[in-house]
């Protein structure tokens, strides 16, 4: 692979292509979502279960229209604590009702009885209560399990059950999703402003502007690979990552047996997260990678001064239990997607929208 990548003008949304617009030989019709939060209904997937004992009370809540971020903040008022004391897993979609589990460290208190009381005025249902002796941790869920309802044109496609058989075969390019740039790619702005100073913890709390950065950057190498077809297949030198887990190796030589796990959607080729440290992919595979510190030399660059440390993320993501059903006036998708996925990459494969 000798072609280099070249960095994608800061427009927005970038025209990063589908995997479907080549099978079906035509872009998706137009379509609308997310009217309302009920049309986008996210589900945590622990894994595991709480022990039921322990100095910190974990809460599965459902809240509406509301972040993460502050609902983490209402509770830490609620329950007389401090924002740090307080555990979440993953970080959910604000325009959505969402379920998900919270941990609150109370060591020698009590669970507060009047809880709900207290958040009262907060778009959000305790659902169930229990103790367990560790903090929830970030990024521990195995996965999410979305429910969306479709609206607009899309509905009328003759097409979409094809379209969306497909990706039930297929995979679907795991793009991180809109949500992670912000409006108009505005913090992808900000994260190139702060790369290119030198990034600061108090510039970034969270990290989500080196978040954006890396993502921008994986879903720049995700658009080169899927243009020339290789996706979903193995180049030499790939790193493979099995599906479902963190459990990744090199594949110098691409033989039938992993063609075969590849097409059975057991095995999924990885793009590079970059930060610090040395590639772990080679040949083929690291030229899409080595092109991007060419195309967009200040972000690599400010990644690495910033610390962050390189990582790997599947290229392809398999929906899990998938269906679609179809009436008059809406089509409603379920599906589960490995933690880190996004629910907006498959949705960009069946309808067209601004947002998307």
């Amino acid at each position: 692979m000798t072609e280099s990548v070249t960095a994608m003008p800061l427009t927005w949304p970038p025209a990063w292509p589908r995997a479907l617009d080549e099978v079906m030989g035509q872009p998706p019709p137009r379509g609308d979502y997310r009217a309302s939060p009920e049309d986008f209904k996210v589900e945590e997937c622990l894994g595991f279960a709480p022990e039921g004992e322990g100095e910190h009370l974990w809460l599965w809540v459902e809240k509406r229209d509301l972040t993460t971020l502050e609902l983490a903040r209402r509770l830490a008022r609620a329950c007389e604590v401090g924002v740090r004391d307080i555990g979440y897993s993953g970080i959910k979609d604000r325009v959505a009702v969402t379920r998900q589990w919270f941990s609150v460290h109370l060591p020698g208190r009590a669970t507060p009885s009047d809880l709900s009381m207290r958040l009262a005025d907060t778009p959000v249902r305790v659902l169930e209560q229990v103790r367990h002796p560790r903090k929830l941790k970030r990024g521990v869920h195995r996965a999410n399990r979305f429910e969306l309802r479709l609206t607009g044109e899309v509905v009328r496609d003759p097409g979409v059950e094809r379209r969306w058989q497909w990706l039930c075969e297929h995979g679907v390019p795991n793009y991180f999703g809109p949500q992670r740039f912000g409006p108009g790619g505005r913090n992808l702005i900000n994260a190139r402003a702060v790369l290119a100073r030198g990034w600061r913890k108090r510039d970034d709390r969270e990290g989500m502007l080196l978040s954006t950065a890396r993502s921008y950057l994986f879903n720049t190498l995700l658009a080169r690979r899927l243009t020339a077809g290789h996706w979903a297949s193995a180049l030499p030198g790939d790193v493979l990552i099995l599906d479902g887990t963190a459990s990744q190796f090199r594949a110098d030589i691409i033989d039938a047996e992993l063609r075969e796990r590849l097409r059975q959607l057991d095995l999924h080729p990885s793009g590079v997260l970059w930060g610090t440290g040395r590639l772990a992919s080679q040949a083929d595979a690291a030229a899409y990678e080595q092109a991007l510190a060419i195309a967009e030399p200040e972000l690599c660059e400010g990644l690495q001064r910033a610390g962050v440390r390189m990582s790997r993320r599947a290229l392809r993501v398999r929906l899990g239990a998938p269906a679609l059903m179809r009436d008059d006036a809406t089509l409603t998708l379920s599906f589960e997607l490995p933690r880190g996925a996004f629910a907006t990459a498959v949705v960009r494969e069946l309808m067209a929208h601004p947002d998307l």
